[in-house]
């Protein structure tokens, strides 16, 4: 197993554990997260969250948000610093709400083996909630 790939896993896992600290320990001090992937009402510019404390408060405002968080990952990809995993995130919000979309998360890490991206590539209007 590469370090992309690696990194992927342990990304999904410390989230899926709500890990703050464990999982912001996993960016480079100028990583980005994209997430979704464009503009949307977590980053309305679409030009990601760079950087520690940006990263940061992503996890504090989008992350921590939710009870539980699954990841179900069909399928992965690697290739060079970078691996794409396949599936679908099922999240369950404050009260019981459950919801799951169809999501792509690309990985790329750095020569010294910490992820340097994260790009989710997911649509809302596919999100659906029970």
């Amino acid at each position: 197993m590469g370090a992309a790939r690696e990194m992927g896993l342990r990304s999904m896992a410390m989230a899926e554990a709500k890990d703050r600290n464990g999982w912001l320990a996993l960016f480079a001090a100028d990583a980005v997260v994209q997430d979704p992937v464009g503009p949307s009402m977590f980053d309305p510019e679409g030009l990601g969250h760079r950087g520690t404390e940006a990263i940061t408060a992503f996890y504090d405002n989008v992350i921590s948000a939710s009870e539980r968080i699954k990841f179900d990952m069909r399928q992965s990809s690697e290739c060079g610093d970078e691996c794409a995993f396949a599936g679908t995130i099922h999240i369950t919000l404050p009260g019981g709400q459950q919801g799951s979309v169809d999501l792509v998360n690309i990985y790329q890490v750095t020569a010294e083996g910490r992820i340097a991206s994260l790009r989710s590539f997911w649509e809302f209007d596919q999100l659906s909630f029970s």
